[in-house]
């Protein structure tokens, strides 16, 4: 008797989460920008903890100085008594200045876990302690008051990127001229100044120059940004490259646009994406670099004349 088998795939195991984490962050103060530096911290480092298969978050360790208390870290023994009772295997932390008050709190703790067999992460510096030997920790931890200056303001930048990543980053909705923020912070169209932008726009493409624009609104009486009659013809160039006039806004964009943030719809237009990308080709295209029929490259009088 013939038989028919029925064939089942079986799809292998997901891996084992062996390795228990503990996050560990610390701010200087509960001040509102120390308290959102915290909360980056979380956030990314519980990010990192989920990436990885074979770990698994145990507990979140945070220790918070004020006034009252000064430099307790009561959550940081805490720590250490897990890592004493076997129950983390990994120590995950954002930088080594959050970890120690200084070098020699920093060095005992070092010393201690290394003991116990526990691992710890130092995410800033991609820095694991089971990779690296005595002599070169010790180096490095003798670095850290040199460092700890440079390290404020990196943990400035690192805040700074996490909120731009996450959305929450006020630059988002720092007002330019056209714009006013609401209580809630939100961008508003300023109708009276949005109509000057419009203008600018519109007699830019034209054909006006920069020096014809700001001619046109001195003649108007309309008044800068700053409130004042006359009109800096820098003002006028940053106006035509602002994106955020299209409800668009780009954060930690040096320049060159190798990476950034961006965020699309993040408050209302004031001219239309097309509008901006004609703008941008006309300005392009007046660089004023322009080639003769020698292939030699001058300098064209278009638009540097007071039209």
């Amino acid at each position: 008797m013939p038989y028919n088998p029925k064939i089942h795939f079986i799809p292998p195991l997901p891996p084992k989460r062996e390795k228990r984490v503990g996050i560990y962050c610390r701010v200087s103060s509960n001040s509102a920008e120390q308290l959102k530096s915290l909360t980056a911290q979380v956030s990314a480092l519980t990010r990192l903890t989920a990436a990885i298969p074979q770990w698994l978050l145990s507990d979140i360790y945070i220790d918070i100085a004020s006034s009252k208390t000064g430099s307790s870290r009561k959550e940081f023994a805490r720590m250490l008594e897990d890592c004493q009772s076997n129950n983390l295997d990994i120590i995950l932390t954002k930088s080594i200045s959050r970890f120690g008050r200084d070098t020699v709190d920093t060095l005992e703790a070092l010393n201690q876990l290394k003991t116990l067999r526990v691992r710890v992460i130092f995410e800033q510096e991609v820095l694991d302690t089971a990779d690296t030997d005595n002599d070169l920790m010790i180096s490095i931890i003798e670095s850290i008051a040199q460092a700890e200056n440079e390290s404020r303001s990196e943990n400035i930048k690192w805040g700074i990127k996490q909120r731009a990543a996450q959305g929450t980053s006020k630059l988002y909705n720092r007002k330019c001229y056209g714009y006013y923020n609401d209580e809630d912070g939100n961008l508003v169209i300023n109708e009276e100044e949005a109509k000057n932008v419009r203008l600018i726009y519109n007699l830019y493409l034209q054909g006006k120059s920069v020096l014809g624009i700001v001619k046109d609104l001195e003649r108007l009486g309309i008044k800068s940004p700053t409130g004042k009659s006359t009109w800096p013809k820098r003002t006028i160039d940053v106006m035509l490259s602002n994106e955020k006039y299209t409800g668009t806004v780009r954060l930690l964009d040096n320049g060159k646009h190798d990476s950034y943030y961006q965020a699309e719809n993040n408050n209302p237009a004031i001219v239309s994406k097309e509008t901006f990308q004609a703008v941008q080709i006309e300005k392009q295209h007046r660089s004023n670099v322009i080639e003769d029929e020698k292939g030699s490259k001058r300098k064209s009088k278009k638009y540097s004349s007071k039209k």
